[in-house]
């Protein structure tokens, strides 16, 4: 059973913060500090680059990808870490359409983070030939499965609003007309249950910045079904993709399994502080983490509803096809973000009128929901967020 006291203890959180942003950017794991000092000092310091092996450091990848795969439904072997997240869904679609010749349709909606958009709009643009991005409501994506898409590529949660698309539903419609699916859990990895393994996915990616705490700029993760293992050729022929990177030929060739969809040199000081959160995610059964989720993010909404009804609810009503986050509307959203923030309620604003708020077990409870739908009534209720200065935006926002 997961105590959730225990893992709250393990993460280092401002005092008097309420951090409801975790679905944007995880906070500090305690013993990342010191893993990462270990890795600069002990290894880096001391063995410098003897370190790629007396500290494992060419293996990194692989092995967390073996952490991470757990929490995901993975097959054993079939997710390795590292590059970006857009790095990643370029790689998957790319090897996705060359499976599919005779098809040249990429369908997603425009609830996708624009980012995926903008990485498949590039690549169908390059090359040429017919190739197309196809995107359409998030509503409406079952519906436009057809003969002619070649891929899928779906969050599965909306970054925004927290919708939830059905993995399996979705998967199964593709594969009967003929087409693959990549799935994007950039929201769901950490945040809920996933079983790509049960629900047969070609491909996924995901980052680890988020609900992972590996730290601001986390390398990203890629899965390959095995079926597909030995098949998908990698786009980005990075030489640590090679079949034997050190043999240093001039010909790519693809290395075995998961380990093709390597690229570049990985990061790890990054991999070092997601080694460390990782152990903290050793602790928690993603069952009972996506049951208290729904719980608070519950407790949440009707106490803001009661509170604000000049807020509206932009998430899903039902939990279950919601992810681990709750997000309101107003047309004042920037400046009412601003308003919580100074007053210690961290969330974050997505445009055009989104007030975002992550929920995050590991370290969210009861009282931290009931604190900052306190202080979020006063912020509305006074309307105290109708200030100059919180309606100066920020780059980041």
């Amino acid at each position: 059973m997961t105590d959730f006291a225990a893992t709250k203890a393990m993460f280092h959180l401002p005092e008097g913060v309420i951090y409801l942003d975790g679905n944007s950017l995880g906070p500090l794991p305690k013993a990342a500090a010191a893993r990462v000092a270990r890795t600069i000092e002990a290894e880096w310091g001391e063995m410098l680059i003897t370190g790629w092996n007396k500290a494992g450091w060419m293996d990194l990848p692989a092995r967390l990808g073996a952490r991470v795969g757990r929490l995901i439904g993975a097959e054993p072997g079939t997710v390795v870490l590292g590059d970006t997240l857009s790095i990643k869904v370029y790689q998957a679609l790319a090897s996705a359409l060359e499976m599919n010749p005779g098809r040249k349709v990429i369908l997603s909606d425009t609830g996708n983070f624009p980012s995926d958009l903008y990485m498949a709009d590039g690549l169908v643009r390059t090359l040429g030939n017919g190739y197309a991005l196809k995107t359409v409501a998030p509503e409406e994506v079952e519906a436009n499965i057809d003969e002619t898409v070649a891929v899928t590529m779906i969050t599965e949660v909306d970054y925004r609003t927290g919708r939830k698309h059905d993995m399996k539903r979705l998967t199964e419609k593709a594969h009967a007309v003929g087409a693959l699916a990549v799935w994007d859990l950039a929201h769901s990895a950490g945040a809920l249950p996933v079983d790509l393994a049960g629900c047969k996915a070609d491909f996924a990616v995901g980052c680890s910045y988020k609900y992972l705490n590996a730290g601001p700029g986390g390398p990203a993760f890629i899965y390959v079904a095995p079926r597909h293992a030995e098949v998908a050729r990698p786009a980005l022929s990075g030489w640590l993709g090679h079949e034997a990177p050190f043999a240093f030929d001039l010909a790519y060739r693809p290395g075995r399994g998961i380990e093709r969809m390597r690229v570049g040199t990985p990061p790890i000081l990054q991999l070092a502080a997601l080694e460390a959160a990782m152990d903290i995610w050793d602790l928690a059964d993603m069952a009972e983490v996506r049951a208290r989720s729904i719980a608070l993010t519950e407790r949440f909404i009707a106490r803001v509803e009661t509170a604000c009804p000049s807020l509206t609810l932009a998430s899903p009503r039902d939990p279950a096809t919601r992810g681990s986050q709750v997000s309101f509307r107003h047309p004042e959203g920037y400046a009412i973000m601003q308003a919580l923030i100074e007053r210690g309620v961290i969330g974050d604003f997505r445009a055009p009128d989104i007030l975002r708020f992550g929920v995050t077990p590991l370290y969210i409870g009861e009282a931290e929901v009931d604190g900052a739908a306190a202080i979020l009534a006063e912020v509305m209720t006074n309307a105290l967020w109708d200030q100059p200065q919180y309606k100066v935006r920020a780059r980041v926002t």
